[in-house]
């Protein structure tokens, strides 16, 4: 089946999950980050209080991930799905009207669980389930929201907070996030049943069967995965949560540092699209264990950047990365362990890089305040993923096998 058809035949399920990644920007980091500054001077927080807010609210909604995710596995998207819009909406409310900090840290849970964490979830295990043999395209297409949210959202808030109060914007969001129910609901008067699932509902994982989570997290797979799974999460995230400090470090305006996201965003897009089309030719064993390499050669030019070219190349790096790690992880989880209980695996997946995302901007931000310059933090980064790297190759190795259906 070529693209177009592809398209065309699957337009409406495809769509659905491009929504739902896209409004789930309003409460992932490289969003929230860009009203730091104003909620740090608003509050009167240092960087490394508000890291640590930030690390509780997201550790928390972390927490509760692990057993709301698994609800997928239960409800139908046309109805999980708006119930999810309709928290995030209620939780840019409360960031747009929330008068006093001890508040900030239920706000920050609020976001990132609404946003981060089931919206984002709820659209790439719907993509997992609902395609098989096409898996990697779908989920490459879907997962295009989160790449236009990054490349647009950031500009237009930046921009939009020249000349209006940041409070008034998480409004805005608001009702955007209100007005993609209605059209969630419309997208998905029918919920996809794949051909190849006509007689069997699910597809199987290795070893030819239904991997429960408890015996997911009995399986040494999954822990030599753990790290993998932290990472992109801690330290992207950390990246673009102080990235008003890291532009004043590097003397660069803060929208010129914007500026470059959508270059970002492109290479991100490119690398999603080809990771799609190569897992479904080869699988995502072959691919998985490169995936993060280029986030070394990211972490390192950041660190050593003295211009806008280097700056530029650490963000193209970044971006092979970030396009990568949204469609091979979470088509990982469904080749390796089947998708009968996709829901509450993905979700435990999930739990732990949300918890990577909590982790990360609280010890940088702490790193900060304790006179560790950003700089050399990004270079114990990028070590960090050369470990991370070796342990997905282990563990890799040695689950392939298993791939095979029992004779």
């Amino acid at each position: 089946m070529n693209i177009i058809t592809f398209l065309r035949e699957n337009a409406p399920w495809l769509s659905a999950g491009v929504l739902l990644t896209f409004l789930s920007s309003f409460g992932q980091t490289f969003f929230i980050s860009i009203f730091a500054g104003e909620i740090r001077e608003g509050f009167g927080l240092s960087h490394g209080e508000w890291g640590g807010i930030y690390t509780l609210g997201t550790g928390v909604s972390a927490a509760l991930m692990v057993w709301a995710g698994g609800l997928t596995d239960r409800f139908r998207v046309r109805g999980l799905g708006p119930v999810v819009l309709a928290f995030l909406a209620m939780a840019c409310v409360a960031m747009a009207l929330n008068p006093v900090w001890w508040l900030l840290p239920v706000v920050i849970f609020a976001l990132r669980f609404a946003g981060q964490g089931m919206t984002g979830h709820v659209a790439v295990v719907a993509m997992s389930r609902w395609f098989i043999a096409t898996r990697g395209k779908a989920l490459s297409i879907a997962t295009l929201g989160f790449a236009a949210g990054e490349a647009l959202l950031p500009l237009i808030f930046v921009a939009l907070m020249i000349y209006y109060d940041w409070r008034l914007l998480w409004g805005l969001a608001a009702i955007i996030a209100l007005c993609g129910i209605p059209v969630l609901l419309g997208l998905l008067r029918h919920e996809r049943t794949p051909q190849s699932m006509a007689h069997s509902e699910f597809s199987v994982g290795m070893s030819g069967r239904h991997w429960s989570r408890n015996q997911t997290l009995r399986q040494f797979l999954f822990w030599f995965m753990v790290p993998a799974l932290l990472g992109p999460s801690a330290f992207n995230t950390a990246f673009f949560f102080h990235q008003v400090h890291f532009a004043e470090v590097k003397g660069i305006a803060h929208v010129e540092l914007v500026a470059m996201f959508p270059l970002y965003t492109g290479i991100s897009i490119a690398a999603m699209m080809l990771s799609g089309w190569a897992l479904d030719k080869v699988g995502t064993a072959r691919l998985i264990p490169f995936m993060q390499l280029p986030m070394v050669a990211a972490f390192v030019l950041f660190a050593l950047a003295s211009g806008p070219v280097a700056t530029f190349l650490g963000f193209f790096f970044l971006g092979l990365t970030t396009g990568m790690n949204t469609t091979l992880p979470n088509a990982f989880w469904a080749e390796f362990y089947g998708t009968k209980h996709i829901g509450a695996i993905k979700a435990m997946a999930a739990a732990i890089m949300v918890l990577g995302s909590a982790i990360g901007p609280g010890i940088t931000g702490l790193g900060i305040d304790l006179g560790l310059g950003i700089e050399a933090q990004y270079i114990g980064i990028a070590a960090y993923f050369l470990f991370a790297s070796v342990m997905m190759a282990i563990g890799i190795t040695r689950a392939r096998p298993l791939l095979a259906p029992p004779s």
